[in-house]
């Protein structure tokens, strides 16, 4: 099986969960890993549909949501290149608790549960390993909810567009998705997102051309208050 022009151990290995195996650790792990190719807008899975692995994302990106009765959509994360989602499930072995969706062209290796299992058995660091990304994303999760509860909309648009600590003044930033996609993942409207944005470009601390941001001052940014 073939990832574009990579074997799938060769992706594997430069994950931070598989970093650290050998060459037949990966040949064990690679050979319960399938390719999953989905074009933007498919769906990868519903909720209430049965979780038999998890999966990590080779290029592309993944949108993982509820939606309530009502048809409103929650966007809980969206998942790039080098991540995964599923473990705390597969081990629970619980049925998906959210819709997976393609947001763009992607390609992704679903690793089943069964080859996973069966490396734990063998190797107990294996398994510290799976509970350590778990427990980052939980507290990633965590975060989230903290910002949510305690942060206004600006703060958390500010927080969103200095995540990855831009370096210096005109670094830009581009939206991972459209500014629906964004807006729900910050718990605003996306009336309010653009509205932020609009108020943080008038104040000189942005611009904004399409899904290009670009920072005109980080320190006046970082400590902007309304």
């Amino acid at each position: 099986m073939s990832v574009g022009k990579i074997r799938p151990q060769d992706f594997l290995s430069k994950l931070p969960l598989f970093n650290e195996m050998g060459e037949a650790e990966l040949d064990r792990i690679a050979a319960g890993a399938t390719e999953v190719r989905a074009m933007r807008g498919d769906t990868l899975f519903r909720r209430g549909d049965p979780c038999v692995g998890f999966h990590t994302v080779v290029y592309g990106q993944i949108k993982l949501a509820f939606t309530s009765p009502q048809g409103d959509e929650k966007v809980v994360e969206l998942i790039g290149p080098g991540h995964s989602f599923g473990e705390a499930l597969m081990f629970m072995e619980k049925p998906y608790i959210v819709t997976a969706q393609a947001l763009a062209d992607s390609l992704l290796l679903h690793v089943s549960k069964t080859v996973v299992f069966d490396e734990i058995e063998r190797d107990p660091k294996f398994a510290r390993k799976m509970l350590a990304g778990m427990s980052r994303r939980l507290h990633g999760l965590m975060s989230d909810v903290e910002a949510y509860s305690l942060r206004s909309g600006t703060e958390r648009v500010i927080g969103y567009l200095l995540k990855d600590e831009a370096q210096g003044d005109g670094a830009t930033v581009t939206l991972q998705a459209n500014k629906a996609v964004i807006a729900s993942r910050l718990n605003l409207t996306p009336e309010h997102f653009s509205r932020v944005l609009q108020v943080l470009s008038s104040r000189n601390l942005i611009s904004v051309s399409g899904k290009e941001i670009t920072i005109l001052d980080v320190e006046k940014l970082r400590n902007y208050q309304e």
